[in-house]
């Protein structure tokens, strides 16, 4: 799937999903389980290439993190999923640890948003994602990032839901299996994505646009 939809800059803002050290670096907690498909997709050099391009090209840029965890969440809830039951129990992306911080290559600039936390999947669900969005007059979101059946699948189709012209970048954005991806890439996304690019087919798109816009 391509797009034909133009990717200006005042309208189009890069988002990044949960970019931990926990899912991305080495010793981090989760990495173990997606290291595979990481490697195999070249997720991180590709991440890096589109924070660069986005950078370049003057896209607004967002950070769409996980929940920090601390040792008495959920105590009081009444219903937690298992994937909220795993991460109490690793204290995944625990406050306040080497974690829980962003990857080194990944870091957010000082005029890049960092959203509020989500607690579930969904980067838009209880969060000023959309408000953030809104007021930066954004339309276009393109999406890299952790996981690809979870929090990447989820946060899309609350932003497809919610009137955005929704990208995702299958090669800058992992999972823990190639069964996910295949889900996410091959089955789900194509029934609610506007376009599924790879990171050189977005670069060629954003920098012809911007060829074709020289004087």
């Amino acid at each position: 799937m391509t797009s034909e939809a133009p990717y200006s800059p005042d309208e189009t803002a890069l988002l990044i999903v949960d970019p931990y050290n926990d899912f991305l670096s080495e010793g981090g907690k989760l990495w173990p389980r997606g290291k595979e498909v990481a490697e195999g997709v070249g997720l991180l050099d590709h991440m890096r290439t589109m924070l660069a391009t986005a950078r370049r090209r003057g896209f607004r840029v967002l950070v769409v993190p996980h929940h920090r965890t601390k040792p008495d969440d959920y105590v009081t809830w009444s219903h937690l999923s298992p994937t909220q039951q795993r991460i109490m129990a690793q204290q995944t992306f625990a406050e306040g640890s080497w974690g829980a911080e962003w990857h080194p290559d990944l870091h957010p600039r000082e005029d890049e948003l960092v959203v509020r936390q989500h607690w579930a999947s969904s980067g838009f669900a209880n969060t000023d994602l959309d408000l953030m969005l809104k007021q930066h007059r954004i339309r276009k979101i393109v999406l890299i990032g952790m996981r690809a059946n979870t929090c990447v699948d989820t946060t899309a189709r609350f932003g497809q839901e919610l009137g955005y012209h929704v990208t995702l970048i299958r090669d800058a954005i992992g999972s823990f299996s190639w069964a996910e991806m295949t889900a996410t890439f091959e089955l789900n996304a194509p029934l609610y994505a506007h376009a599924i690019l790879t990171t050189d087919e977005f670069v060629d798109i954003v920098d012809s646009e911007a060829d074709e816009g020289s004087p």
